[in-house]
């Protein structure tokens, strides 16, 4: 690269000056809450209404968790946020064999509605929004979920919530599927035809860029893989006949926020607009179905192990971001992460940082603070159009579906990370404490362990629940559950029945193994 050269992290080249010239024909009349919603989703944004402020959390038991819930919510959380271990993400009970090592390590271990009650004990879901990252076992959590709220006698039409149930990036960049792609589809347009009667407020997928982005990809390989993902959900959901002004209201994207606080912003502008265009090709007419609503969470792979305080300042970064780029919910990690599981007080700080953007900085004041800057226009109309032409490229694939099965995406995202590490080895890309500014002798920080024993105490709990239930209902609950997975009958009644009747995670997830076979 030539050194007076300046490139974006998604390689694009950064002029040394912009001016009027620079900004792109008919942009300046694009207003917010109007078609391509460039400029945000709501007309006022967060002069109406601020950003939901969410902390992602959950690790041990449901009985730890629940007390860090507590925690957070007196703290000013507005909505839940629930990371899950590695065995409920990929449908084994704690007291399988595979769960072994990994019991409640990098979230909450979850086997049944017991377990999802004591979770959620002294919350009313009636009450709270609850996001859970889950995605080849959606369906099971959301049924527990659905459950519970059904045991506390709530309204099912006033609870709010998502899950994220975006499998294809599960393929294409973090690896926790199950099933094949085709099954795992038919899973998920079960979930968006149960939600759209019995759950209508329910946001049925968080289309994820956030692991595409954490996996290596670039900000414009982020926004094109997530979009074109978007498109197979919608593409299948209306062979299935599903209405797109019905579903297409309850899609919800979950993208990350790196440090480029300008190239950031200005992918969660194109975003929206391609969004928009997107949904209006494949045939919404209805505003609200074309709207690209997202969650944000900062760049965990941003986080350096080394000076770790420093990761205060990259998140605070991270948050003007996906504020200034329009967020509807944000959740910022603890400056430890890149040793353990947040400690509390980096939790507080993280949702501190939240809190004085919204309070102090001016930042939501006004809407879409950055519109008109000839550089960010410019790199809004830059970010999207390297974009369309990833697009362009997958939709001549046949889609995200064969653009994964061909290897397309994964060659893409790990030639990015290549790049992306070659650029810090040789010095033309510079990490503050890591390949620069770096010091002799790094201060502890204390971390936050989990202990192993959790295992032994999950398994207690699973086998007092299979004693006490009535093993017949059960088995007939699953036999239930098998029988849909070949006929066609949509699935979440039936697993709702199941977790009902006291049918565990991993019974009902090696029910549908039995039926549609394991992806390798």
């Amino acid at each position: 690269m030539n050194p007076s050269q300046k490139l974006t992290d998604s390689g694009i080249e950064i002029k040394e000056l912009y001016t009027a010239k620079d900004l792109p024909a008919g942009k300046a009349e694009e207003m917010p809450g109007r078609f391509p919603y460039t400029r945000g989703v709501q007309p006022d944004m967060y002069r109406g209404k601020l950003w939901t402020m969410r902390q992602y959390a959950g690790f041990s038991t449901a009985e730890e968790s629940n007390k860090r819930y507590h925690y957070l919510l007196s703290q000013g959380v507005m909505g839940l946020s629930v990371a899950f271990d590695l065995p409920t993400q990929i449908g084994y009970d704690s007291d399988h064999a595979l769960a072994e090592g990994e019991v409640g390590k990098v979230g909450v271990a979850i086997d049944s509605i017991e377990d999802m009650e004591t979770l959620f004990q002294g919350i009313k879901l009636e009450d709270v929004s609850t996001s859970m990252t889950i995605n080849a076992t959606g369906f099971i959590l959301l049924a527990f979920y659905v459950a519970l709220a059904k045991k506390q006698g709530a309204d099912l039409k006033k609870i709010a919530g998502t899950i994220q149930n975006d499998i294809l990036k599960e393929y294409a960049a973090r690896g926790t599927y199950i099933y094949p792609p085709k099954p795992s589809m038919r899973i998920i347009t079960d979930i968006f035809q149960w939600c759209s009667t019995d759950l209508p407020k329910w946001n049925t997928i968080s289309i994820s860029g956030y692991h595409i982005r954490e996996a290596g990809s670039t900000a414009v390989q982020e926004i094109a893989f997530t979009l074109s993902n978007g498109k197979a959900y919608v593409k299948a959901a209306l062979e299935k006949g599903l209405n797109i002004n019905v579903f297409g209201k309850r899609l919800s994207f979950f993208f990350n926020a790196h440090n480029n606080l300008f190239e950031e912003v200005a992918k969660f502008r194109a975003a929206r607009r391609m969004w928009a265009t997107m949904m209006k090709e494949l045939g919404a007419t209805d505003e609200k179905a074309m709207m690209l609503r997202f969650h944000t969470q900062t760049g965990g792979a941003t986080l350096t192990a080394q000076q770790p305080l420093n990761n205060i300042s990259r998140v605070t970064i991270q948050t003007l971001a996906a504020v200034l780029g329009g967020t509807q919910s944000l959740h910022t990690n603890g400056y430890d992460e890149a040793l353990s599981l947040p400690t509390e007080e980096a939790a507080r700080i993280a949702l501190r940082t939240q809190q004085v953007v919204a309070f102090e900085s001016g930042a939501p004041d006004t809407v879409d603070p950055l519109a008109g800057s000839y550089y960010v226009e410019s790199l809004t109309n830059e970010v999207e159009q390297k974009a369309w032409e990833l697009v362009a490229r997958i939709d001549a694939m046949g889609g995200s579906v064969s653009a994964i099965e061909e290897g397309f995406m994964q060659d893409e995202i790990a030639r990015s990370a290549y790049e992306y590490q070659r650029h810090i080895e040789d010095g033309s890309k510079i990490i503050v404490g890591v390949n620069k500014f770096t010091i002799d002798k790094e201060e502890p920080v204390p971390g936050f362990k989990i202990d192993d024993s959790i295992r032994t105490v999950q398994s207690q709990k699973l086998a007092s629940l299979r004693a006490r239930r009535d093993a017949a209902k059960a088995a007939q609950c699953l036999d239930a559950i098998a029988a849909a997975a070949v006929n066609g009958n949509n699935l979440m009644p039936l697993v709702i029945e199941a977790v009902e009747n006291y049918c565990t995670l991993g019974e009902i997830a090696d029910t549908l193994r039995k039926e549609f076979g394991e992806y390798r």
